[in-house]
């Protein structure tokens, strides 16, 4: 019998890690899913009772060394093979510069950016070994730039020029390495975090366009109009398992039309053009 491929997913307590958690065991993976809170495991248990799937939780918090080194070593220790890393975690994060402190920034980069990093460095050798792969989860906004999301799209734009100048780095040694890029997926991203950017831009000239921006966004997450978690996880257990995987592959055809959109807008204006109307007041 051949070893099941192993791969490390981390943010696997909600959304599409944890769907792509469960749809990577069902797809033949030995699934080891991390998330910051082991607390939070419980539905990601029972959601593999009822696949009749086995997961392997683990805590892994991506913005703190030792908890990386201490679940790589876990890994090595009882597997003996990493084949395959899947970067999801993340932190929504909605504001604009003027009505921040840089440490707000500087708290995005260390999850979105830093923490994909940190991570990539610390499996590279266990992935050479087994000539695996290494899938990130981007975002539409790693690729066009959205209003109140500086900190954010200039992370997940961060995430995407490492990527794509590790890839063919990597490549030499046998690690294929892709990205990912879902538009709106029906999650708890935007209802977590709407609330508290309102009330900041509260009583500022920006109060406004934040409205105009939060209920635009709202009904593009909203689940009627927003893909699934779970069609999500299909497209990035595609990209895991495809003989020949893309450097850039996204989950959905909004996804593709929106990144379509800025890569073939070689002066920027179609692009403002389209988000200047998500601010704009009624």
């Amino acid at each position: 019998m051949t070893t099941p491929p192993v791969l490390l997913i981390t943010g696997t307590s909600s959304g599409i890690g944890f769907s792509s958690a469960i749809a990577a065991a069902r797809a033949g993976f030995r699934v080891v899913a991390t998330m910051r809170d082991p607390g939070r495991s419980g539905a990601l248990d029972e959601a593999a009772a009822r696949a009749g799937v086995d997961v392997d939780i683990r805590q892994l918090d991506v913005t703190v060394p030792e908890s990386i080194s201490s679940c790589v070593a876990y890994i090595r220790e009882t597997y003996g093979q990493l084949d395959a890393v899947l970067n999801n975690a993340g932190a929504g994060h909605v504001g604009t510069i003027e009505l921040e402190d840089l440490a707000d920034v500087r708290a995005v980069f260390e999850v979105n950016f830093f923490g994909v990093v940190a991570l990539t460095r610390a499996v590279l050798p266990l992935l050479r070994e087994s000539r695996g792969r290494l899938v990130t989860v981007s975002s539409v906004g790693g690729v066009v730039g959205q209003p109140f999301n500086e900190a954010y799209c200039a992370a997940k734009f961060a995430v995407e020029g490492f990527m794509e100048s590790l890839a063919p780095v990597a490549a030499t040694q046998g690690v294929r390495v892709s990205v990912v890029e879902p538009a709106a997926v029906a999650t708890e991203f935007v209802p977590n975090i709407g609330l508290d950017a309102l009330q900041s831009a509260a009583g500022t000239p920006y109060a406004d366009a934040m409205s105009a921006y939060l209920t635009r966004t709202a009904t593009s997450f909203d689940p009627a109009n927003a893909q699934t978690p779970d069609s999500a996880a299909e497209a990035i257990v595609a990209v895991l398992t495809a003989a020949e995987p893309p450097a850039r592959a996204q989950t959905s055809d909004a996804a593709r039309r929106f990144a379509g959109m800025k890569l073939a807008d070689l002066d920027g204006s179609a692009v403002t053009s389209v988000t200047a109307t998500w601010v704009a007041s009624a």
